[in-house]
């Protein structure tokens, strides 16, 4: 099927501000020109995209499923013309990295700085994602690269590995009977847990670990976030499943102490995610490097 890509871009940014006249206005056409261009790709493709809600328009079913296509073709190409531009030096570009928020404060940012410094007419783009969240960004072309826990199980994902990093547990004075003592996992049970939510990857690494030494523990609160993890340790309404370097501070404090467990828990792989066969921009590529 032969169809002009000028309607599919004219397509997007209708779909993308659910109005005409707003696509209008952004291709520096008319909202006629929007319609009729709409009018002609429905009568190509054999079926409705719009309907009116309103003063905007919705997608049907049809154009719902067009959209998502065209969405993930719109990003690619932007870019490679982003690309493009970067090819001879790095005056300017845009990068736009996916990691999560306590990997970025407490890993990413030495990077971010100095990677600013050098070079400060590069846009950077920061999106705070779970590791999950963060493949499936790569895979739409919405980032150029992510930091992730492993393992990433999917074949079309690059993984360079990043560094480890180690969870521990941590409480308040409430708990003052566990300090000094070594804990097996099992003991834990018989304590108020905090962790996180089952579909992050660090809670689905150490429930794996668990599982394989046939412990079963159930979490008393489950949150997205570690800081509020720790934050709740230290009034004491449990014991908190965290990253060390995010506690370090409340435990130099006296506001926490860690307590020490008898089984080795592996530590956590941290790596750079890329998607295969898609090239790097020269600031993408270049960033990576500092990684």
């Amino acid at each position: 099927m032969d169809i002009n890509f000028e309607l599919y871009k004219i397509f997007y940014y209708a779909a993308s501000c659910q109005s005409f006249s707003q696509a209008a206005e952004k291709l520096f056409i008319t909202q006629s020109a929007v319609s009729q261009a709409i009018h002609n790709l429905e009568e190509k493709l054999g079926g409705q995209l719009f309907f009116r809600k309103g003063r905007k328009v919705q997608l049907t079913w049809e154009g719902e499923l067009l959209y998502k296509h065209i969405e993930q073709a719109f990003h690619f190409i932007k870019n490679a013309e982003n690309k493009f531009y970067e090819m001879k030096n790095y005056d300017t570009g845009e990068i736009r990295i996916g990691v999560s928020d306590t990997i970025c404060k407490y890993y990413l940012i030495p990077y971010l700085e100095q990677f600013n410094k050098n070079y400060p007419k590069i846009k950077i783009q920061v999106i705070n994602r779970t590791s999950g969240q963060i493949i499936e960004l790569l895979k739409n072309g919405s980032i150029d690269c992510g930091i992730a826990t492993l393992p990433v199980n999917d074949n079309n994902i690059l993984v360079k590995p990043f560094r480890k990093v180690e969870d521990i547990f941590v409480a308040s004075e409430k708990y003052h009977e566990l300090k000094g003592t070594k804990l097996h996992l099992r003991d834990l049970s018989g304590y108020p847990l905090l962790m996180l939510e089952k579909k992050s990857m660090t809670r689905q690494n150490f429930d794996t670990f668990l599982q394989k030494k046939g412990i079963i523990i159930t979490p008393e609160i489950e949150l997205e976030s570690v800081e509020l993890l720790i934050e709740f340790a230290k009034i004491g309404l449990g014991i908190a499943y965290v990253l060390k370097e995010s506690a370090l501070n409340d435990i130099n404090n006296n506001h926490l102490f860690r307590i020490d467990i008898v089984e080795d828990i592996p530590k956590r792989e941290l790596g750079i995610c890329t998607i295969k066969g898609v090239p790097l921009s020269r600031a993408a590529d270049r960033f990576i490097q500092y990684l």
